[in-house]
Order: C-alpha cells, then sequence, then structure tokens
C-alpha cells in the first residue's frame, strides 16, 4: 500500500506558528548555557561554597529530576483547559521563570556554610522545577501542532534558530553584565533579571500564537505505571530514537566539558575559548536551512546520518591539529564541527515528535508529555554521569589546577604546566570518546525505518482510527486494508 506523502492543509503552519513555536526555546537553549559556564564559578567563587557541597547540590537535583522530569509529562497529558494540555503551562511559566533566575544568581552572604548551601539548594532545585513546568510540555507541543513529517521538520528549524542564537548570546553577553558592574555581587543580580526576563516573555508569543490540535484533548489516557515507564522500552522505533538522542548529545557533552582544557592546556589558546565557541554556535545556525531542505529531499534519518558521519570524519582530522598550527585552523575545525553538529540537533528534535505517532499504533494513545519527560530525564541523568566520568579521568590522569598570587592587592590565577598523561587523556577525550559515542548514534538511525512515505501510512491510519473512537465505532468493525496495514506498520516500527 503505497501512499505519496502530501501536505494536508490543515497539518500547515504559518510562519507566525512556527515563529512563535520556535521562540519558546529561547529559554530552553539559552539557560543551561549560562549555568553550564557561570554556575559552579558563581556558587565558588562569589557564594563562597565549598566544591563538594556545589557538586551535592547538582547531585540533589538530578535526583529531584528523576520525580519531576516524568512527573510533569502524566501531568501535561492529563490537562484539560480551554487552552490545551500544553499552552497554560507557558503563562503560568511566565513569572515563575523570572523569580527562578533571580533566586538562582542571588549572592546569599548568610555567615554559616549550611545556610549559604540551604538556599542554594532550594533555589537550583526551584531553577529545575520551573525548567520541568514549561520545557515538558514545549516539547511535546511540536508534536501536536502539525502532523505533517516535513513540516515538523520546518518547526524544528524554527525552534533550533531560537535555540542556537539564545545559546550564542548566553556565551557571551551574562559575563559582561557581570563585569561592567562595580559590585560584583549587583553585578549577578542584574544579569538574573535581565536574563529571566529574557527567558521568561518570548512565552507569551509561544501561548498566543499555536494551537494544539483538537482532536487530541478527546484522547486522555489513563494512568498504567507499567505502560508509561515500561512498555516504551518494547517498542524498537522508541529504543533506536533513543539510541540517537542520547549518544548523538552525549558526544556534544562531553566535547564541550573538555573544550576549554584542550584550548588552555594543549593548544595554549585559552583565552579565544569563547570564540571558538562561539564560532562553532554561528556556524551551526546558518546549517540549519542546509539539513531543512536536505531533510525534504532524503528523510530525516538520511540526514542525520549524513550529519553524523561528517562530525566523525571531522572529529579524526582534530587528531590532527597541533599547538603550532596557525590560529585559523582551530576556528576552521569549529565551524566545521558547527556545521555537523548542526544537522545532529534538528534532525534529533524533528525526528521526537514522530515518536507519539509511533506510540499510538501500539497504545491507541496520545501520550506526547509523557515521551518528553522520559527523554527529558535520560538526557539529563546520561549528560551527569558522562560529566562525573570525565572528571574523574581528568583526576586521575594528574591535573594540576591553577595556582593563585596576590601581587598589590589582585588576585590573579596561573596556569601550571601539566604533565604529558594529562594532555593525552584530554586530546582522546575531545576526539576519540565523542567518535564512539556518534558510532552507537549513528547505528540506532540506520536501524530507524520511519521515512516520509511510512510515516504518510501510519498518519492515515491513526486518522482513521481517532475518527472511530470519537465515533464510538466497535474495534471489530475495522475494515480489513487497515488491519492489514496495522501489523506491517508495526513490522517496521
Amino acid at each position: 500500500m503505497k501512499i505519496k506523502p502530501v501536505i494536508n492543509e490543515k497539518d500547515k503552519l504559518t510562519i507566525v506558528q512556527k515563529l512563535g513555536y520556535g521562540s519558546g526555546d529561547i529559554f530552553g537553549g539559552g539557560a543551561m548555557i549560562i549555568v553550564g559556564f557561570m554556575y559552579l564559578f558563581f556558587l565558588t567563587d562569589v557564594v563562597k561554597l565549598a566544591p563538594s557541597l556545589a557538586g551535592i547540590v547538582i547531585l540533589i537535583s538530578k535526583m529531584w529530576d528523576a520525580v519531576s522530569d516524568p512527573l510533569m509529562g502524566i501531568l501535561s497529558d492529563r490537562t484539560k483547559t480551554r487552552f490545551g494540555r500544553r499552552r497554560p503551562y507557558f503563562l503560568l511559566g511566565i513569572f515563575f521563570i523570572v523569580i527562578s533566575m533571580l533566586l538562582l544568581w542571588y549572592p546569599v552572604n548568610f555567615k554559616s556554610e549550611l545556610y549559604r548551601f540551604a538556599f542554594v539548594l532550594f533555589s537550583y532545585l526551584f531553577f529545575s522545577t520551573v525548567i520541568t513546568m514549561v520545557m515538558i510540555p514545549y516539547n511535546a507541543l511540536a508534536s501536536e501542532l502539525t502532523g505533517d513529517y516535513n513540516e515538523r521538520t520546518s518547526l524544528t528549524a524554527f525552534r533550533i534558530f531560537f535555540s542556537s542564537a539564545s545559546s550564542l548570546i548566553c556565551a557571551v553577553l551574562p559575563m559582561e553584565i557581570v563585569k561592567r558592574s562595580a559590585d560584583i555581587r549587583q553585578g549577578y543580580i542584574t544579569m538574573g533579571l535581565v536574563f529571566g526576563i529574557f527567558f521568561a516573555l518570548p512565552f507569551i508569543t509561544t501561548f498566543l500564537f499555536t494551537k494544539e490540535k483538537s482532536e487530541f484533548q478527546k484522547l486522555k489516557p489513563k494512568l498504567d505505571l507499567r505502560e508509561t515507564f515500561i512498555k516504551p522500552f518494547t517498542i524498537p522505533s522508541f529504543v533506536r530514537i533513543l539510541t540517537m538522542f542520547l549518544f548523538s548529545f552525549l558526544a556534544m557533552d562531553v566535547m564541550m566539558s573538555v573544550m576549554i582544557y584542550f584550548m588552555t592546556y594543549y593548544l595554549g589558546r585559552g583565552n579565544e575559548s569563547d570564540f571558538v565557541f562561539g564560532t562553532l554556535l554561528v556556524v551551526q545556525i546558518v546549517s540549519l536551512p542546509f539539513y531543512s531542505f536536505l531533510s525534504k529531499k532524503t528523510g530525516k534519518r538520511n540526514a542525520f546520518l549524513a550529519a553524523g558521519s561528517a562530525w566523525v570524519m571531522i572529529l579524526l582530522g582534530s587528531l590532527l591539529i597541533k599547538p603550532n598550527n596557525p590560529h585559523s585552523f582551530i576556528y576552521i575545525l569549529a565551524g566545521l564541527m558547527g556545521f555537523a553538529s548542526g544537522g545532529i540537533v534538528i534532525m534529533i528534535y524533528a525526528i521526537f515528535p514522530d515518536m507519539p505517532d509511533i506510540d499510538e499504533l501500539y497504545t491507541g494513545k496520545r501520550r506526547e508529555g509523557t515521551y518528553a519527560g522520559m527523554f527529558t530525564f535520560l538526557r539529563k541523568l546520561s549528560s551527569a554521569l558522562a560529566l562525573f566520568l570525565i572528571s574523574q579521568a581528568i583526576q586521575i590522569a594528574g591535573y594540576m589546577p591553577p595556582k593563585t598570587s596576590v601581587v598589590n592587592g589582585v588576585t590573579k590565577s596561573i596556569n601550571q604546566v601539566q604533565n604529558p598523561s594529562f594532555i593525552l587523556t584530554i586530546r582522546l577525550i575531545f576526539a576519540v570518546t565523542p567518535i564512539l559515542l556518534l558510532i552507537f548514534s549513528l547505528y540506532g538511525d540506520l536501524k530507524y525505518k520511519l521515512t516520509p512515505t511510512i510515516h504518510a501510512q501510519l498518519k492515515g491510519y491513526l486518522e482513521r482510527q481517532r475518527a472511530r473512537v470519537i465515533a464510538g465505532n466497535a474495534m471489530d468493525d475495522e475494515p480489513d486494508e487497515d488491519k492489514k496495514l496495522f501489523y506491517e506498520l508495526k513490522k517496521i516500527l
């Protein structure tokens, strides 16, 4: 049974709708960049919290995520309002985003370190909860805006554009705001307020210019813990998408986490780290139209394969970079990595909205929020584990932290000469570890079978089934052609 994938008018999205949805990821893309770049330094050098206590804050937050992320997914699937299942949380989140950023960057100065720890733990857990409350429904919304295979890719391109642009801004501007303030403490408060507003306001447009499909409001799934947490792992496509998602993003996490060590101690260009990272992000944004076009021509899985394969080759090339190479080499390398990783990011977020369709084939339920919660939690957990293992590897390799020197009342940081085993470890982590992770990701991609034609068949089947459920027809009356298609699709997916 062959069906040509032609877009229906009801699945077409306007530019305004795509802009409205995409602007929501200004928060998701930018907040994590600020936290990843600055938060640990803020805790140890401004709040004066011991590094061991700062690590406990992060660990406890991941334990809380294990509860809050899946719970929020289940909750949003069961929310029923005249505004839909997801959009009310955007309005609710506007106020809380501003408050959470202010609390997160408030330089509390209690004399007791225990009190400072308690405040930091509360503020970080509150921030994590706000992200969960807003971003889980946001991630789930893409599946409900359009059911068309290519329109979802286009929608994702808008999202990744805003996310990458926000990441670029948040990699540079926050510290500039802090540095330009005469009082460093006031600088952090100002920065928290500015970016709290910057992250919150776009959700007004996301709320106003998006609209969930009305038929999904009528499919309210019953709560079944086994089906929620165990059943997805029995669906082959879920395992394949999860493999693509986790391993490709882990490759990014690993590379980014050691980039400053690679730049500082191997290449001797630590002061250029921000510019190199900025180059990567700029090219990542530029790559989005190319991968949108490639996806429409060849399909999402082929575009993902092309981006992942290119990234592996570029990482192999990075092993040839030497400290005495011209400065332009590292910027070219960063640009190429940005171009390849841009394809990974846009394709995995374009593939994700197709998973609830596959799940509906197996379960007859619409559970976008459940899947958003599971993906988000597993992503956070794997990232935390990877960063922990990298930190242990660096410690074992003999990393020597900078020494401090006070000259005329000014404290300076002086880098120490690292031993050869540490340099080798950093080079291997920077290039070889991401290559191995990407190989696993590409294996998942090769096993993933949802093409535009198969998705058109799946979409048509699901629409007919929803109409039958809403009309109250008996399942025994299902046409033989649909029964045959059901088994064929399950065999593929």
